[in-house]
């Protein structure tokens, strides 16, 4: 078993790092946030979709390129580096995973394709409380139609199709239906995200119970900790950067050794995360039977990491890291998003517990 990325996914990860350093930089989220846009940003996501990330998973016969979670991990993790507002996450590996796990044949047919070039967002609808507890939900179908309300659905105020979670099924529901209240909220990490409220909205049942709904969540979480992984190796990276630069007491910060510390654990933790997330991974794409505990593991650990790096990173730099002007705070609001959607570490830790027999 090998944990390392081969060329194809090399050069898609290359490829991602050389676009958003390029076209999505972090002012450009500085700038959306500035300009109240909540997470819309049409063009760049055109952009992202021409050059295949939003049909990464996808299979080629629905017009994706099919290579799996290991590359998408790969662009979802250069993606964390500059903080990029887009529906990457929910709609290419949590809505395509979701439809691909329990779409129908029409299904798959209508959406597939229209996610991998970009023109529809899709989203998962799970939690209907402020903590994530997928299997407690009071959601009622009646007549093909959905009465209930989800809670901060990621980019639900910008998707084009919800795939709704019930405490064992799964429900597919278009963004224009009757019937479908949504609430835009503002978000700490200016990405945006909304309530749903259903009243008899007409929904479509899709495949599956309570364990395809816990696979679409493990992909989405694993996906979501790759994410997280480069967020807090690019909050790493410019947090070292400063230590080699600034100069206090006549010498460079990082020459003290209670920082070089600090900074040695920081970097051990990335090292190990990054480990874990590959190793989940890779076992989403080989089909191992315990991706629920990789997904839990990989979780837990990202959530602690990113919470560290993000911590570190603005105590490292100082007085400056406390402002808005510098971008600690970014990294910082969107690590603490992070943490909690989809379970976070003490979540993960309890369930990776229970797997494993604790």
């Amino acid at each position: 078993m090998t944990f390392t990325l081969n060329d194809e996914q090399r050069m898609l990860k290359d490829a991602a790092r050389d676009f958003f350093r390029e076209q999505a930089p972090v002012t450009r989220l500085r700038k959306q946030r500035d300009e109240k846009k909540n997470g819309r940003d049409p063009e760049l996501w055109t952009e992202m979709a021409a050059l295949g990330f939003a049909g990464v998973i996808v299979p080629e016969e629905y017009g994706g390129a099919g290579l799996g979670y290991v590359a998408l991990g790969a662009v979802l993790e250069e993606s964390g580096r500059t903080l990029v507002a887009s529906p990457l996450h929910s709609s290419a590996l949590a809505g395509a995973s979701a439809l691909l796990l329990a779409g129908t044949d029409a299904q798959k047919r209508e959406w597939l394709p229209k996610i991998a070039s970009g023109e529809a967002i899709a989203t998962l609808a799970v939690d209907e409380g402020a903590h994530h507890a997928p299997a407690r939900s009071k959601l009622k179908i009646e007549g093909g139609k959905l009465t209930g309300e989800k809670r901060y659905v990621a980019d639900g105020h910008i998707a084009d199709l919800i795939i709704v979670a019930g405490a064992d099924a799964l429900y597919l529901v278009k963004a224009d239906a009757a019937g479908l209240a949504r609430r835009e909220l503002v978000t700490a990490d200016s990405r945006g995200a909304a309530d749903l409220k259903f009243e008899a909205t007409p929904a479509e049942r899709m495949n599956g119970g309570a364990d395809v709904i816990d696979a679409i969540l493990d992909r989405a979480r694993i996906g979501l900790a790759a994410e997280m992984v480069g967020a807090a190796s690019e909050a790493f990276e410019i947090t070292s950067e400063y230590l080699k630069t600034r100069r206090q007491f006549g010498q460079v910060i990082g020459g003290f050794q209670a920082l070089q510390h600090r900074a040695a654990k920081l970097f051990t933790d990335l090292e190990l995360t990054r480990s874990c997330v590959l190793a989940a991974l890779d076992a989403l794409d080989r089909g191992d039977k315990r991706i629920a505990e990789y997904a839990s593991l990989a979780k837990a650990r990202a959530s602690e990491t990113a919470h560290l790096a993000s911590n570190e990173m603005v105590q490292l730099h100082g007085g400056i890291g406390m402002t808005d002007a510098h971008d600690a705070g970014l990294y910082l609001k969107r690590a603490r998003a992070t943490e909690a959607l989809y379970g976070g570490a003490s979540f993960h830790r309890d369930r990776y517990a229970t797997l494993v027999g604790f």
